[in-house]
């Protein structure tokens, strides 16, 4: 009984501080603008494919197949770990057992799960301390990155060492029955069988406490670490955008503009509030995101595949498509708990030039490499191309020869410095020869 007690009392807990980290992200969400979702059935779908089918991920065939293996044994083990947040407080042991053949197949391969997400993250972290991968190197990555990466990748260690240390010292002190349970914990029992079973006994519940209370700490750090896409890559995935990666969206104010302009008497049907504050165009700060941007950022593994296949970035470019979502997520951290108090807050400081260098958004070329490589199906264009837009719009800041572009559509309705009525010139000199 006591240790129901104590258990149901972590539980609450860990599940209230968890609550309480979702609360925040959600109260940022709110501060974003509206995305439109549409089309469930094409969203579920691409759920299937890219974050269960992992789909993207073996675009690097061998590193994917050991992160397939760790989101499958995550999906699989979770099931294990529900049966003892059950158990833990109803006082049961095995409580799913009643579903049969269907529980045996996944505790069953849980266990099996559990060795091969041990032997993928061990992987993981020899890659990380001692080989030099490029994509995990760049400006935006300083050494809280790669130690937040050690220690998340250590936590996943230590719950699969626990895990299989429960499973073994279970079937040592039940060697009659549980050869097909657990098949990789019958070959360690083989280990410790010989051991007192008041030695078994401390070795399961020590292994039981420490998987279940490494859980809840694990659970309550994502919110606050690189690897918050445990939680939030399926439903960026399922809220991806379905247009093709070309694609860019239409500002809604500037297509109302223009409709006004074509029929003027949409002015007067739907008249604009004179209190309303003037729209911005384009992206200055994190509150002009929408929330799919945000949730994008949120997302962000910082893998670097984005980088690594950016061309701007293989040519020596300041531009980082990671960076894009790093420091969005780290002004919206910086600014958004002040604007949730005080919508009117300004600290002087803003996403665009403070955290986003002009030269960096310019040396894109919209070429989509990015979003096509993300594993998590972020799209760094969009974002880019609004940070963009605000500053050609709000500021005429754009490179020289834009502005002159712009200057010449403006007065003479093309690129070119040429008046309309003299773009045919060129053709007078031309001889055409009849036979």
């Amino acid at each position: 009984m006591v240790k129901q007690i104590i258990f149901t009392l972590t539980l609450l807990i860990s599940f209230g501080l968890l609550t309480f980290s979702f609360y925040r992200v959600f109260a940022l969400l709110r501060l974003t603008k509206p995305f439109p979702i549409k089309n469930i059935g094409a969203r579920i779908w691409l759920v299937l494919k890219v974050a269960f089918g992992q789909t993207k991920i073996f675009r690097r065939p061998i590193i994917g197949f050991f992160h397939a293996l760790v989101f499958w044994g995550f999906c699989v083990i979770l099931f294990g770990s529900l049966e003892m947040m059950i158990d833990g407080v109803s006082g049961l042991e095995k409580s799913l057992s009643f579903l049969g053949v269907i529980y045996k197949f996944v505790i069953a391969c849980g266990d099996v799960f559990a060795l091969l997400v041990l032997v993928s993250i061990i992987i993981f972290l020899f890659r990380r301390i001692f080989i030099h991968v490029k994509r995990f190197s760049g400006i935006e990555m300083r050494h809280n990155s790669h130690t937040d990466a050690n220690i998340a990748l250590t936590l996943i260690l230590l719950l699969m060492v626990s895990l299989l240390g429960m499973n073994a010292s279970y079937c040592a002190l039940n060697p009659s029955d549980n050869s097909t349970l657990y098949p990789i914990g019958k070959l360690l029992s083989g280990y410790i069988s010989s051991f007192p079973d008041t030695h078994l006994v401390f070795y399961y519940n020590l292994c039981w406490w420490s998987h279940i209370i490494l859980i809840f700490l694990f659970m309550n750090i994502l919110p606050y670490s690189k690897h918050f896409h445990v939680f939030m890559s399926i439903p960026n995935v399922l809220l991806s955008r379905l247009e093709p990666l070309g694609k860019l969206p239409n500002m809604d104010n500037v297509t109302k503009e223009v409709k006004i302009m074509m029929d003027p008497n949409l002015a007067y049907s739907a008249p604009a509030s004179a209190d309303a504050p003037p729209e911005r165009f384009g992206v200055k700060d994190p509150e002009d995101v929408t929330w799919k941007n945000y949730l994008d950022s949120l997302s962000c593994t910082e893998c670097g595949r984005c980088t690594s296949v950016c061309p701007a970035n293989i040519t020596g470019k300041q531009l980082s498509p990671r960076k894009v979502m790093m420091n969005l997520r780290a002004r919206m951290k910086e600014k958004g708990h002040h604007l949730i108090k005080d919508k009117s807050y300004n600290d002087g400081k803003s996403l665009i030039r403070d955290y986003i260098l002009p030269e960096e958004i310019w040396a894109c070329t919209t070429c989509n490499a990015c979003a096509q490589e993300c594993p998590v199906n972020i799209n760094h264009p969009e974002m880019i191309v609004s940070l963009r837009r605000y500053l050609v719009m709000e500021e005429a800041a754009a490179p020289s020869g834009l502005n002159v572009m712009f200057t010449n559509i403006e007065n003479n309705g093309a690129p070119w410095q040429f008046s309309p009525e003299d773009r045919l010139l060129w053709a007078n000199d031309i001889v055409i020869n009849k036979n």
